[in-house]
């Protein structure tokens, strides 16, 4: 079985679950890691149980959390390199790193990583010879990594090396995948694919498990070749539906925002979505999930609306079932 559990969708935040019956992938930590663990307690899932996360770009509503929580469960991330050269810029602007400074920059961040990682390891041992009852997978015997340490934590974060505390773009581990190929997380297969966006390296991800084929394709601004190829044969597809052009052109965004948004860097229109479901979707999804709708240029219904009257009568109990991911609470997780 594979599940697709969506925790928010928006430009406020975009985070979601992809799960098989062994591996659990988080793509994006766009809200605060507090937030994103209160929604999967809602939606049901596990953070303990999480082994990775992906990053689509470095974009803020797609990776507010990420430094924290990443740090807080111990687990990898997993980036293109642009998208992490990107995103380390975005956290240390006033910093100008050339190639080699980079460079050296990754090999402390390793060295640090390791030191963390030692410590981490003698303080579990503390904490078993001490409590004998204490597995080793127990959270109460990992060390906890935040990026600001809580009043109770100080003691403990005054012990970790100081260039983890004083680097906010420290990660407990970094992988590097590349768009166009394939790799795998534990028995869940993934293909990176490139989308149109104004990021530095945008991906979009199809997930295979199980023979379930999961896709994701949002913040883009149109449907090239590469991404209509991508996406096809899937069982679930969350695709972009961001705004009404009425409402975005009549809205309240400055003009210099609404042509980023209509330019082809930008983000999907309900009519643009309609038209990839209407021309060249394969009708072979039992789930759609219209995703990142605009709050201020878009309305639910009117999403919901365009994409029904694209698939036409496509739709069935059992087939290309129309779901609306929403910004302010988890969707119900989708279980294949």
């Amino acid at each position: 079985m594979m599940r697709m559990t969506v925790l928010a969708s928006g430009s406020k935040g975009n985070s979601t679950v992809i799960s098989s019956g062994k591996t659990h992938v988080l793509v994006d930590a766009g809200l605060s890691c507090r937030e994103l663990l209160r929604r999967m307690a809602i939606a049901g899932e596990d953070p303990a149980a999480l082994d990775a996360i992906l990053v689509t770009h470095e974009h803020q509503d797609h990776v507010a959390g990420l430094a924290v929580l990443a740090r807080k469960l111990r687990i990898p991330v997993f980036f293109t390199e642009p998208t992490h050269r990107a995103w380390v810029r975005m956290l240390t602007p006033r910093t100008t790193m050339s190639y080699a400074k980079w460079l050296d920059h990754m090999a402390q961040e390793k060295e640090s990583r390791a030191s963390a990682f030692a410590l981490e390891t003698a303080n579990q041992l503390c904490a078993t010879r001490e409590e004998p009852g204490l597995r080793s997978d127990d959270p109460n015997a990992v060390l906890e990594l935040p990026v600001e340490p809580e009043p109770c934590d100080a003691e403990a974060v005054e012990t970790l090396p100081a260039a983890v505390k004083a680097d906010p773009t420290f990660l407990p581990a970094v992988e590097y995948f590349r768009a166009g190929t394939n790799f795998s997380i534990g028995d869940i297969d993934i293909t990176p694919f490139t989308i149109p966006h104004d990021a530095a390296d945008p991906c979009g991800f199809v997930f295979e498990a199980e023979g379930i084929r999961m896709a994701l394709a949002t913040d883009l601004g149109y449907m090239p070749p590469n991404v209509k190829q991508a996406v096809a044969c899937s069982d679930v597809l969350l695709l972009e539906s961001n705004h009404d052009l009425e409402m975005l052109r009549d809205g309240p965004y400055p003009w210099s925002v609404k042509q980023r948004v209509l330019s082809r860097v930008g983000h999907l229109s309900n009519s643009a979505t309609a038209e990839f479901l209407s021309r060249d979707y394969d009708g072979g999804a039992a789930y759609i999930v219209l995703g990142h709708l605009s709050e201020s240029n878009n309305v639910p219904e009117l999403a919901r609306i365009a994409a029904e009257e694209a698939i036409g009568d496509r739709m069935t109990l059992l087939g290309n079932k129309i779901l609306l991911a929403t910004q302010s609470a988890p969707l119900e997780p989708i279980c294949l």
